[in-house]
């Protein structure tokens, strides 16, 4: 839903009416650039459309209806190619709808982005993603480590199907990154993927220095790989790649932009140019979000500089009080690598605004010592998944990350001693008492 396209129904050279858009929204008031935390409030809906609800009503419908017999054709022309300008209007709940078209509106402006798409899952958008990018004997550039389900999807399924992957440490120097791409160009390089902070050891990926090092290797191309990031630990709020290089940014909506562990979407973000072909798979393969989740989204939007603000300035303290306990090995907090300096501080201060509130403890000992940890939590709950309202923590050696080879685990860091912390909008004292208590167990 275009917010600079005109209310009114306009007919085109068939006599096919065309959709019906909302009235357009203001995007700056008196010379002032709207901030998303305002615009999240009505960006990309007309109440008029909707009986003048406020709010967006669920559009739980499998189909919608065309004006006319031409109206139809118009459309589908579109969808197969046949006249340019790609899909009008609504029609069938797998490619798109109401919700979900404003939904990706207003994901669109917090990253600055042309153009977004929803999905169901994280890995729904990750899966999309690639599945529209490779070809078999195609190579994935990827830094490490991943999420160990994106791992998979690289390494085990589309392995089968004849897709290669390299990868370089995620604080890489633009030196070993351009030295991993060389070795990657002796055949097509479909992508270059990051995880930034990575899952879960909190280390950054220089973006800019990938960019560079792309198209150091790549300039004389018609056609560079993209750069695509998974951005979920940062963003929206503390990091936004596409200014620093990256053409697609994805996100599992599970965690901060729907905050409240109550819903499962995905998100990808870039140009227009970036998403239409991915749009086209999406429209195929049918990973679109469904309507209820995109509308609880946009519930979630409007609070959502509010709760990561709150979540972030907990972690803070939390971090602060727990980085000189003496059961704690260390503290792998962004907030502290500035007083560190180093290649890791560097990134963090071209990169971010903010140290999120997910962090890496490790304690001093192994799986017994976590686990006891882990156990003897009260307040903070022992489950995966971070970004919710809730702190949670959790032992990814033995859970997320159980999947990965221990050769594999220990080369990047994810040891039985490492646990994953995100902290919410509880009480900061009470999170504190919480762990200091549950250390005690140790």
């Amino acid at each position: 839903m275009a917010e600079n396209s005109t209310p009114e129904t306009e007919a085109d050279l068939t006599g096919a009416t065309a959709r019906r858009r909302p009235r357009a929204q203001p995007l700056e008031v008196g010379g002032r650039r709207l901030a998303p935390e305002t615009l999240m409030m009505g960006h990309g809906y007309d109440p008029m459309l909707s009986e003048g609800s406020l709010k967006p009503p669920i559009f739980l419908t499998s189909t919608f209806v065309f004006e006319s017999a031409a109206a139809g054709k118009r459309h589908f022309e579109g969808v197969t190619g046949k006249r340019p300008g790609g899909a009008e209007g609504l029609v069938y709940s797998r490619f798109n709808g109401p919700n979900q078209e404003i939904l990706e509106d207003r994901l669109g402006i917090w990253e600055d982005a042309e153009d977004a798409l929803v999905f169901s899952s994280g890995m729904a958008a990750i899966a999309t993603v690639m599945l529209a990018s490779v070809r078999p004997g195609d190579t994935i550039v990827h830094s490490a480590p991943l999420y160990a389900a994106t791992e998979t999807l690289i390494g085990k399924i589309l392995g089968r199907f004849g897709v290669h992957w390299l990868d370089f440490p995620a604080g890489a120097s633009r030196a070993e990154i351009e030295g991993v791409l060389a070795r990657a160009a002796a055949g097509r390089v479909a992508m270059i993927y990051l995880e930034s902070p990575a899952n879960p050891t909190n280390a950054l990926v220089d973006v800019e220095a990938v960019a560079a090092a792309r198209d150091a290797v790549f300039g004389n191309l018609a056609e560079k790989p993209p750069i695509v990031i998974d951005n979920t630990f940062l963003g929206p709020l503390w990091q936004r790649p596409l200014r620093h290089g990256a053409d697609l940014v994805l996100y599992s909506l599970t965690k901060y932009a729907g905050g409240h562990s109550d819903l499962v979407a995905g998100g990808a973000m870039g140009s227009k140019a970036a998403i239409d072909p991915i749009r086209a798979m999406r429209n195929t393969i049918g990973t679109i979000t469904d309507p209820h989740s995109a509308w609880m989204l946009l519930r979630s939007l409007e609070t959502l500089e509010l709760r990561m603000s709150r979540a972030g300035e907990n972690a803070a303290r939390v971090c602060a009080a727990l980085r000189d306990h003496p059961k704690v090995e260390r503290v792998g907090y962004l907030g502290f690598l500035e007083e560190a300096g180093g290649t890791q501080a560097d990134i963090y201060r071209r990169h971010c605004t903010g140290a999120g509130s997910t962090f890496s403890l490790y304690l001093k000992g192994g799986e017994r010592e976590s686990f006891a940890f882990l156990d003897a939590l009260r307040i903070a709950k022992l489950a995966v998944s971070l970004g919710g309202t809730e702190t949670l923590a959790s032992h990814p050696a033995g859970m997320t990350h159980l999947s990965v080879p221990d050769a594999r685990k220990a080369a990047l860091g994810i040891t039985d001693n490492l646990v994953r912390i995100s902290i919410g909008v509880e009480n900061a004292d009470d999170l504190i008492a919480d762990f200091d208590q549950a250390l005690e167990r140790v």
